[in-house]
């Protein structure tokens, strides 16, 4: 079979479009008798060709537009095999190499996951989830972790881990789950920047110039962060009671940050401000005294 030419089919579309010159061309049998109905039509309702010529027209822009990879895709079903871009998967002759010489995959590594991998990891990111909003954050630290273990590239998983070593004031971790939630394809942005759980983040110094670098550049030793990381998803789960005193200080600690924040804002006064410090102090020693009656 005779390849097509898209140059030659723009200038068909150009300058005989208007009586489908250019489908004639491309074997688009039914494309060029409906352009024969329009110039008829046009002939007979405007006494000049014009619906069929602007139809022409737009053609050739649609074919001026179109890569010669999507027009030999289109109307060369054979030329990608030809040029040795691709094969059918049940190609006998193997694997074929890419433009630069590589075969498919060979510079990048796809992980390829058994369904079993998927149902672990989706059960231990709904349990930590559940952990997440119970205030037990070691452990949900534990459950992401160890689902991030099975779906290393989830961009969630990342997210979440980031919130949740945000409030356990791991600011190093949070940075680099940031970051790697957004070189996972993580695209809300604006969660970074609202998020009531990674106000801890926000208010360190180095977040602008993580933030000027669109989330991606972690102003630490990345090897350290790791080794910190290992480390704190082995460690031994706490007992009961400091468990819960965690989450005392923790949901104070988020109290206090979201006051700092309105203050700045000007949306409460340096009186107001401290006024409702005292009084989150206050309940929060009143709790204190509920749970371990000191």
């Amino acid at each position: 079979m005779r390849q097509k030419s898209r140059i030659k089919a723009i200038l068909l579309a150009l300058f005989a479009g208007f009586v489908g010159a250019h489908k004639f061309y491309l074997g688009r049998a039914g494309g060029f008798i409906g352009f024969m109905v329009l110039f008829i039509v046009s002939i007979n309702v405007f006494r000049s060709p014009v619906l069929s010529f602007i139809a022409g027209i737009v053609d050739a822009i649609k074919l001026i537009n179109m890569t010669d990879e999507a027009f030999d895709e289109k109307y060369n079903g054979a030329n990608k095999w030809e040029r040795g871009s691709y094969r059918p998967r049940s190609s006998p002759a193997g694997p074929a190499y890419n433009t630069r010489g590589q075969r498919p995959g060979q510079d990048r590594q796809i992980a390829v996951r058994s369904p079993q991998q998927n149902t672990k990891a989706n059960a231990l990111r709904v349990s930590g989830m559940k952990k997440y909003k119970d205030f037990d954050l070691e452990d949900a630290i534990r459950d992401f972790s160890e689902a991030l273990r099975l779906v290393p590239n989830d961009p969630a998983l990342h997210f979440n881990l980031a919130c949740a070593y945000s409030l356990t004031e791991k600011k190093e971790l949070a940075y680099f789950h940031l970051s790697r939630a957004i070189a996972s394809g993580f695209k809300d942005a604006q969660r970074i920047l609202s998020h009531d759980d990674l106000a801890f983040v926000r208010i360190q110094p180095e977040f602008e110039a993580f933030r000027s670098s669109g989330f991606l550049q972690v102003p630490y030793d990345l090897s350290r962060i790791q080794t910190r990381a290992d480390a704190s998803e082995s460690s031994p789960k706490a007992n009961i009671g400091d468990k819960n005193q965690n989450r005392v200080e923790d949901a104070l600690l988020i109290q206090l940050q979201k006051l700092a924040e309105l203050r700045q804002k000007g949306v409460l006064s340096e009186v107001e401000f401290q006024f409702e410090t005292k009084k989150y102090s206050d309940s929060n020693l009143f709790v204190r005294y509920l749970i371990y009656d000191i």
